[in-house]
């Protein structure tokens, strides 16, 4: 059973991405504020729940929060500034653009920075543990599949429609073939080879 609250703040918002693991596109961060009220059966963590269940809560999650933000952070900043600063930057960018400003942060993991004069504390695993920071991460995960499913079209040779651009055999095997686009992130080991040490 998730929890509605860690600080006893009514106006406390959880903080989520997805997409840091990714060969290609955005890593897209969401912040939510949900009422102390708020519950639905299926809410969980993104990675647990399936696209279909994903899909389904999208709109209750957006309809019932107090307030809610989507923050796209793209492929070149990513390999400007490196996955991890992105993730952080998106994940403040979407505090900022909140209708309501909340009094506490929550956010998934162990990396973060100051946001303002607002306080906050880093959960690990924070979003099978808290519901803001699951809808945040159902949120993050669903604008992300969308985007990546609108890509796929123009390159469909890579099947991010499946793969979400995550490095599966398949989609390596497709940067090996026909080379890299410009969604892909240059700073990443794009293939395996890229690994090996020449001794």
């Amino acid at each position: 059973m998730l929890k509605s609250n860690y600080s006893g703040c009514t106006l406390e918002v959880g903080t989520d991405e997805a997409g840091r693991g990714c060969l290609s596109g955005p890593v897209v961060a969401a912040a939510v504020i949900l009422p102390k009220d708020f519950s639905h059966p299926f809410l969980n963590d993104s990675k647990q729940l399936s696209e279909k269940k994903r899909d389904e809560l999208r709109p209750f999650i957006e309809e019932n929060a107090i307030a809610f933000e989507v923050c796209f952070v793209w492929q070149e900043e990513v390999d400007a500034i490196n996955v991890l600063q992105a993730s952080i930057a998106g994940m403040h960018r979407s505090i900022a653009k909140l209708k309501t400003q909340p009094e506490f942060i929550i956010v998934d993991g162990n990396k973060f920075k100051n946001y303002k004069e607002i306080p906050h504390k880093t959960i690990v695993k924070g979003d099978a543990k808290y519901l803001s920071i699951a809808a945040a991460s159902i949120l993050a995960k669903t604008y992300r599949d969308e985007y990546m499913a609108t890509i796929h079209q123009e390159f469909p040779q890579y099947n991010w429609q499946k793969n979400k651009g995550y490095p599966t055999k398949q989609h390596r095997a497709a940067i090996r073939e026909f080379g890299v686009t410009k969604y892909h992130r240059k700073s990443f080991k794009l293939l395996p080879e890229q690994l090996k040490l020449n001794f």
